[in-house]
């Protein structure tokens, strides 16, 4: 079983259908998933503006928070991959939030996969060959 880091733009698609859903989906249930223990805050934060945008009601929101705490994601402390994250944030311009699950990856040494195709645009631009190398998109890992 391959494991992967998976970001908020990977996880929220369980609960939110969305085009490439069933590509996150496919991750979920076939991959061991990593993250660091930010994903907690930055998927409670996608669920309340999902919320304020009529996206989804209150109970929707939590019964989502509800599926994604009883998926098994091993989450790692950010305290740990802090300093790698800050420079990695100088080095690709891009908010370090995002810089945090490429941090993961580099120091457990597997792929990380997101959804966020500006965080891959920076990686594309000012990221290193082993940093682009670390990187999939979510078409490109649920291939593998």
């Amino acid at each position: 079983m391959t494991a992967f880091v998976v970001d908020a733009s990977v996880v929220v698609k369980w609960v939110s259908m969305e085009a490439d859903s069933e590509q996150a989906l496919f991750l979920m249930r076939n991959h061991r998933l990593l993250a660091p223990d930010l994903l907690v805050a930055e998927i409670a934060n996608t669920l309340a503006t999902k919320i304020r945008l009529q996206e989804l009601s209150l109970s929707e929101a939590q019964e989502a928070a509800g599926f994604i705490s009883a998926v098994r994601i091993e989450l790692a402390a950010t305290t740990d991959f802090m300093t790698t994250a800050i420079g990695l944030a100088a080095t690709l311009r891009h908010p370090a939030y995002d810089c945090f699950y490429l941090a993961l990856a580099l120091a457990k040494g597997v792929s990380f996969v997101t959804a966020d195709s500006r965080f891959l645009r920076a990686l594309e631009r000012y990221g290193d060959d082993e940093q682009r190398a670390a990187c999939l998109s979510l078409e490109h890992a649920a291939t593998r």
